[in-house]
This record gives C-alpha cells, structure tokens and sequence, in this order.
C-alpha cells in the first residue's frame, strides 16, 4: 500500500492498496474548521516582512502577548508594538507562527547578548575605580 498526495488538493491523498485498487482519501479537518468559523480562509494574512514587523512605524519588535489554538494548525495571536503600541488580532497558521517564533529567539539571543556586553563593560568601569581608590589609598578596613 503506497500513498501519494494529490498535486491538485493538500486535502486528497490516493492510496494504492496491495490489490492495485486506487482510492482517494479526502481530509476535511481544515475545510471544517474554515466553515464553522474555527479560522477564516485568509487566516494566513501577515506582512510580507514577518510577523514581527510593525506596520504602522516598521519596527521589528513587536511581540505575541497572548495566544490560543483556533483550529487545525491555527492559533489566535494578540500582537503589540512596544514602540508605538501598536496591536492587532489576528488568526495566523503554523508555518507563519514557526517563522515568527524563530525570529524572536534571534531577538532573545541578541537581547542576552547585549546584556552580556554591558555587565562586562560596567564589571570594568567598577574594577577600574576601585584599582584607582586602591591606589589613591581612598579605602579603609570600615569600608568592607
């Protein structure tokens, strides 16, 4: 038994049994969900950019504040704009979601790094003063 999916629909899969009988397996989970109003069919409107750019003043640092499931590999996503508090709904894919969720992970990791940056830039500006106290003789035994 082979199955292969029809280059036609996403929904319609051919199987070919042992027998050499063919039939047509039809997947109606997302077509539900659209007609119930689980997610509307354009739930994968996002900017061409990604999700994390804002299109009111182009910042790329708008985050999720909320989330919830909202069908087959759907999710309900509450965006803001930390710059000019911008925000919308929205009820975007999975795959928009994966991208979205990569770039903010390049966010943290360039946050973490930027924090790395300044404690070793102050830890520096403090060695430096108390090696010029030290040898200003500017500490005493009750400073400790």
């Amino acid at each position: 038994m082979s199955t292969e999916p029809d280059r036609r629909n996403e929904n319609v899969k051919r199987i070919v049994l042992p027998s050499g009988r063919t039939i047509e397996v039809i997947s109606f989970s997302e077509v539900a969900d659209e007609l119930t109003g689980r997610y509307p069919a354009g739930a994968d409107y996002a900017p061409p950019e990604g999700l994390h750019i804002c299109p009111d003043c182009g910042s790329r640092l708008v985050y999720p504040t909320e989330w919830e499931e909202a069908g087959h590999e759907a999710w309900h996503v509450w965006l803001r704009c930390p710059n000019c508090d911008w925000e919308r709904d929205g009820v975007f894919r999975q795959h928009l979601l994966d991208e979205f969720d990569e770039e903010l992970d390049r966010g943290m990791e360039e946050l973490a790094a930027d924090l790395a940056r300044l404690t070793r830039a102050n830890m520096a500006e403090e060695i430096d003063r108390f090696v010029a106290a030290l040898e200003a003789d500017a500490i005493l035994p009750m400073d400790f």
